[in-house]
């Protein structure tokens, strides 16, 4: 990931709340960043403010630590390079943990669980992709799973597929579908408008991503289909916020409040309200 820094768009919203016993070690401001550009998980609403899943959790995460939290919007590429410059204290970004990643920054405990999928046109062939419902994991499954991609590359053949710029749907496409078309989006709501508009075949992204779109378009217009993936280059099918490595008493505060809604059920009815379904991590 490149090393630069884009400008920082703050995204006009201030979080103050109540909550956990290290408080006191947080009397500044907290700044958290997010991209923004990713319904349900964060997105702008029309009056300029940030709505989401992430955005009511870290609230909540707030909250319960007794800071103030302002949010600010990253783009995607930009939002590992910023952390690690100081341009905010930690990122909350539907962000999975991989080998890379690691490498410079340090993640909380999970708190969702969802893999990566396909979605493309009702009107497409790809409709009709093997494996529908399998779930291959890339390291515990490396030959079965190999088995799977092979077949869907002969299925993506002529086609286009689209993924976001900087996620592990683009290292996923770059290392199992090399001489297949792929294109890049630098938002995932473009890539959405890229697929209803039917200049790509398919789209790569986290499933729990899916609803949005296919809600937006004409109803049944997009489908999901074919197997998913997690493990491997995707790294795990969790969701983690990132901080810098020497920030042990923030992630640490962070990981309490995060356990705390894990246990007694906050996540669970975040997870439902904006997902439709339960993709939290249970204690």
């Amino acid at each position: 990931m490149p090393l630069r820094a884009t400008c920082l768009a703050i995204a006009g919203m201030f979080l103050t709340w109540s909550g956990s016993s290290r408080a006191e070690e947080y009397s500044r401001t907290l700044t958290i960043a997010t991209e923004g550009t990713y319904p349900p998980w964060a997105f702008a609403k029309p009056d300029g403010s940030y709505a989401g899943y992430e955005m009511d959790l870290v609230n909540i995460l707030c909250q319960r630590m007794k800071v103030t939290c302002r949010v600010v919007t990253q783009d995607w590429n930009g939002l590992i390079p910023g952390l690690r410059v100081g341009q905010y204290d930690a990122i909350i970004a539907s962000m999975g943990v991989t080998e890379e990643r690691s490498k410079v920054v340090s993640f909380s405990i999970p708190y969702t669980r969802a893999p990566n999928g396909f979605l493309t046109t009702a009107a497409d062939p790809l409709v009709h992709l093997p494996y529908g419902e399998s779930s291959f994991d890339l390291t515990q499954e490396p030959q079965t799973a190999r088995s799977a991609l092979d077949t869907l590359r002969t299925a993506f053949a002529g086609k286009v597929i689209g993924v976001q710029t900087g996620s592990t749907a683009a290292v996923f496409a770059e290392a199992y579908l090399q001489g297949l078309t792929v294109r890049e989006y630098p938002s995932f709501e473009q890539l959405g408008l890229e697929l209803a508009a039917g200049r790509i075949n398919i789209a790569i992204a986290n499933v729990t991503t899916f609803k949005t779109l296919m809600e937006a378009a004409p109803k049944g217009s997009l489908v999901m289909t074919g197997p998913t993936f997690s493990g491997g280059v995707l790294g795990s099918d969790t969701t983690n916020m990132a901080f810098r490595p020497d920030d042990d008493a923030l992630r640490n505060a962070f990981n309490a409040a995060l356990a705390s809604v894990n246990r007694d059920g906050t996540n669970r009815a975040l997870s439902e309200k904006w997902f439709g379904t339960d993709i939290s991590i249970h204690d």
